[in-house]
């Protein structure tokens, strides 16, 4: 699919009348914090207000989330009927999503299904692997393959089974391959944007009122690693 690039600085991967995609920036928050930032629920409403020439305000639903540091794909709905439907795709976890990530090494496994247990500590906006009988814990499953090998990083891909807060970080951390960046995971350096290389890489879904399979791809970051493991040939597993 085409992207176009907004006078906001606005990536738009997709868009027809019910919803608008998005390709997240490293720090833009999805929706109002208690930062006060301004969020890209209301820099999508302020560009679809613009471009349409609304004389009020224009709606924009949020579907999901991503992490403040993170980049990717980002969907938002233009229309309440595509607000209601998305999230009910989403809740039955009919959406694919697809995320990339860097990490420092070249985990043993190319491949392999993670299957922990995880806790949330509100207090530090953290989460860690604990016991099935911690409270609190929920169970975390999330399948990966390394799909590109650099000279000292590998770019993996994650399949989500489930969706805890900060799972990929959490459970790629314990297996001792952080992302690059996540300085809260176990990383040894900050990324120069202050985000890590977390990617929300691809998205299908079935669209709300025509009933198609839609698959949104957001290109990755403008940042020298990632074009260079992008340029790598896909590995084997040999």
């Amino acid at each position: 699919m085409s992207r176009v690039s907004t006078p906001q600085n606005l990536e738009v991967l997709f868009e027809d009348n019910h919803l608008i995609a998005v390709n997240k920036r490293v720090g833009d928050i999805t929706q109002g914090d208690k930062t006060g930032d301004k969020p890209l629920s209301d820099i999508v409403a302020a560009y679809l207000k613009k471009k349409y020439n609304k004389p009020g305000d224009a709606f924009v639903g949020v579907i999901h989330r991503l992490d403040r540091p993170t980049t990717g794909v980002l969907l938002f709905a233009k229309t309440s009927k595509g607000l209601t439907r998305m999230n009910a795709q989403f809740q039955e976890k009919k959406a694919q999503k697809i995320y990339h990530a860097t990490v420092f090494g070249f985990p043993e496994e190319p491949a392999a299904r993670l299957e922990q247990y995880l806790v949330k500590d509100g207090s530090k906006n953290k989460s860690r692997v604990c016991s099935e009988n911690t409270p609190g814990a929920k169970k975390a499953i999330l399948n990966y393959s390394v799909i590109r090998k650099g000279d000292k990083y590998s770019l993996v891909e994650i399949k989500l089974e489930t969706g805890r807060h900060h799972q990929i970080r959490v459970q790629l951390a314990k297996m001792g391959y952080p992302i690059k960046g996540d300085l809260k995971y176990g990383a040894k350096r900050s990324n120069k944007d202050g985000g890590i290389s977390l990617h929300a890489r691809s998205l299908e879904f079935v669209h709300p009122v025509k009933d198609e399979t839609i698959t949104v791809v957001a290109p990755y970051p403008d940042e020298k690693l990632w074009s260079l493991l992008d340029a790598c040939p896909p590995f084997t597993g040999k």
